[in-house]
């Protein structure tokens, strides 16, 4: 009859198959053939990658109809499906988490105003919900036909960068290009992760370099994934595939608390292989032989397990998380296998940001000692080793979870202050009977002080070799810190977890008044 009124269930099916059409063409995002081509390219669409990196199911996702507001530049017609961007909320080991993912098949992920108005609002939840916020990007940049609207995009999302550190994880994924002011972004996280010939990461690219400087390079050359992850030291965890990728998040989340004022999860204690890793093998008794810290490192932890941060860049410091009786432990460590484990102007960076973020985020911390010094040179003096130096007694002297330290062999020198001492408030302090403790090595202190004997002597070869073994006798071994009560025991090796697991129950309830101000100022 006409003029008949739908009936109400009939109107219902009618708008929820108009919502389903809607929402399966806003999915697609920017149509097959772009889709085909990012594939092409050995990427996954940005769907793709949240269902791949959140548990099954879990996905529900926000503001999948918002419309650019661009009209300028023929944009007025453009239909510019979700404006190049997905966000929502899911859970990783059944933990929520805030994500967002840039679509590259959409104008090229390029941000606007309201593409940007999307991550903050994102951004703005994991804050107020006090939950870990994921980034992936994959975007051509600021969205030129917006002009300054895409800049104040980019300076929202800085803000809450800002905003959020430190109170809860921010985590970067760089799956495709990254470039000019986006770069800041991650920057500004805590965790920045690339894929192998996928990430792109750099303030002006090749052609602005050639236009300007005249240089030629490839954008691999430039910011590609291992550049990021040997040289530079912007990127955390390198992975050769994004499968790879999403795996070292999921493994790294199950390590970091969500938020700071909660703790890590307690896990089941499962004891090191000590078949594998015997500790007492594994440190040679000369000094002067390297080895690799991270067997040490296995020895402690749990199931001999050991989740590495900043692996491939100032390898001469090791960082990362472990577990120890259940408890995530961050670790910071000399490597002798690596310039004989020395402090220079990129390992006191690493380690410093490191210190800072397990303090942040209430993660009791580790430090493993064996190391001649800082690193001497012309060239490390003029790229500022006295700054970069102070950045890692800063981090130790601000931090207040608790601290111990192991002196596997070395500590001469500054770098004995400087890797979390007694005099920068170490909660305990314990020395194997191998360490010398020192203000230099035996040999040149020697050289120093018994110059004269050394040079009237018949024989000054061994007379240098008498006096360095005085050396050490007097001065180079841990009973001396040991009397002063610089060190808490001299301890046997096999007895160091045993160590470690009594100081963190008796610390975990660590209280430490300090000056009230607005904030230190460290040494940037």
């Amino acid at each position: 009859m006409c003029g008949t009124k739908l009936k109400p269930m009939n109107l219902l099916k009618r708008k929820i198959s108009e919502l389903q059409e809607r929402r399966a063409k806003a999915i697609q995002g920017g149509g097959e053939t772009a889709i085909a081509k990012q594939i092409a390219m050995g990427k996954l669409p940005a769907r793709e990658r949240i269902s791949q990196l959140l548990d099954p199911g879990s996905f529900f996702e926000y503001d999948l109809f918002i419309e650019h507001e661009a009209r300028e530049f023929g944009m007025e017609g453009k239909d510019l499906a979700g404006d190049g961007v997905v966000i929502g909320t899911g859970t990783i080991h059944g933990r929520p988490v805030a994500i967002y993912a840039q679509d590259f098949t959409v104008a090229g992920g390029s941000l606007g105003s309201m593409h940007a108005r999307k991550i903050t609002k994102i951004m703005d939840y994991a804050l107020r919900m006090r939950i870990p916020i994921i980034g992936i990007n994959d975007s051509g940049g600021a969205r030129i036909q917006e002009g300054v609207n895409s800049l104040a995009g980019y300076g929202e999302i800085f803000f809450r960068n800002t905003l959020s550190s430190g109170v809860i994880p921010q985590l970067s994924v760089i799956l495709g290009p990254c470039a000019g002011g986006a770069v800041y972004s991650p920057a500004l996280t805590d965790f920045v992760f690339v894929v192998d010939k996928i990430s792109k990461m750099f303030i002006t690219g090749p052609e602005v370099i050639k236009s300007v400087l005249g240089e030629e390079i490839d954008m691999e050359s430039l910011g590609g994934a291992r550049v990021h992850s040997e040289i530079t030291g912007n990127a955390h965890f390198f992975a050769l595939s994004e499968k790879e990728c999403f795996e070292q998040i999921k493994t790294l989340l199950a390590y970091i608390p969500s938020h700071n004022e909660c703790n890590c999860n307690i896990e089941k204690v499962v004891e090191p292989d000590i078949k594998k890793y015997k500790i007492e093998k594994i440190v040679p008794v000369d000094p002067t032989k390297p080895y690799d810290v991270r067997d040490v490192i296995k020895a402690l932890t749990d199931g001999s397990k050991f989740f590495e941060v900043q692996e491939l860049w100032a390898a001469n410091i090791v960082i990362g998380f472990g577990r120890i009786a259940g408890r995530t432990v961050g670790f910071v460590c000399n490597q002798p296998m690596v310039l004989a484990g020395v402090l220079d102007c990129d390992s006191s960076d690493k380690a410093a940001r490191f210190i800072r973020y397990c303090d942040a985020f209430n993660i009791p911390i580790v430090t493993l000692e064996d190391l001649p010094g800082y690193l001497p040179g012309v060239d490390q003096e003029h790229a500022g080793v006295i700054r970069h130096g102070a950045k890692l007694l800063y981090a130790y002297s601000e931090a207040t979870v608790p601290k111990v330290t192991i002196i596997l062999r070395k500590a001469y020198g500054g770098g004995y202050i400087a890797m979390n001492s007694r005099h920068l408030r170490a909660d305990f302090v314990f020395a194997w009977p191998l360490a010398e403790i020192a203000v230099m090595g035996p040999e040149g202190a020697a050289n120093i002080i018994f110059r004269k004997e050394i040079s009237e002597a018949a024989d000054p070869e061994a007379m240098r070799k008498l006096k360095v073994e005085e050396y050490k006798k007097k001065f180079a071994n841990p009973y001396v810190a040991a009397a002063k009560g610089y060190i808490d025991a001299v301890i046997d090796p096999s007895e160091t977890r045993k160590f470690l697991i009594h100081s963190f129950d008796v610390s975990s309830h660590k209280v430490v008044k300090r000056p009230s101000k607005k904030h230190g100022i460290p040494p940037f």
